[in-house]
């Protein structure tokens, strides 16, 4: 039987990220010092892993966090399907349950599965669940390609690892992140299932 291996990585930490402050797909941030340092220890720690194919987002931090394996000239392609979920007016703002009870409620309804609800002017989880679909069809129908490296941002890898494992929706939050974490996943040509769950074992030395 083959089996397709993704290695699915949250890109590194940006400014952003230190600060709390929302990215989403409106916001192209790069890697801080932390962040590349990140990048590096995942670099060092996989580079024997002989990937046929990277995919990133088209946001910098995403591609910027597997730069290493880029630069080794394995093929990469840019997806927009990857790409964060558009927070709308809340991008580019420092967000906490003080200060902005309209956002927490907005999640507390996609954990109550009203996944089609948006922040203003951004996307709901259906949005980026429909749009990664054209990135899962392209990653399914090539067989060739049998170990991959995805590289994206956290909300959409929540609702990508819903995806690949048939959950619904409402239990994204269930699939934790951090910068630079990594999930093993085999595909066996019918189902996803995980082999390591927000990994950050390369990440050691910095802790």
């Amino acid at each position: 039987m083959s089996i397709k291996k993704v290695y699915l990585l949250r890109h590194g930490q940006t400014d952003f990220n230190l600060q709390g402050i929302i990215q989403g797909s409106g916001v192209d941030s790069s890697l801080n010092s932390t962040g590349r340092e990140q990048a590096r220890l995942f670099f060092a720690s996989y580079q024997h892993v002989p990937f046929d194919k990277i995919y990133t987002s088209v946001l910098q931090r995403s591609i910027q966090s597997v730069q290493g394996f880029i630069d080794l000239g394995i093929p990469h392609e840019k997806h927009a399907g990857l790409n964060e979920i558009c927070w709308g007016s809340r991008e580019g703002t420092r967000v906490t349950p003080e200060e902005d009870a309209y956002y927490f409620d907005t999640l507390q309804k996609w954990q109550d599965g009203e996944i089609n609800v948006r922040i203003e002017g951004g996307e709901s989880p259906q949005d980026v669940a429909d749009r990664q679909q054209v990135f899962l069809d392209i990653l399914l129908s090539r067989p060739e390609e049998k170990t991959v490296l995805i590289c994206m941002h956290g909300r959409a890898m929540r609702v990508l690892l819903c995806k690949l494992m048939n959950y619904p929706l409402q239990c994204m939050d269930i699939f934790e992140h951090h910068n630079l974490c990594l999930y093993q996943l085999y595909y066996t040509g019918s189902m996803f299932s995980i082999h390591r769950h927000m990994d950050i074992a390369h990440l050691k030395p910095m802790f």
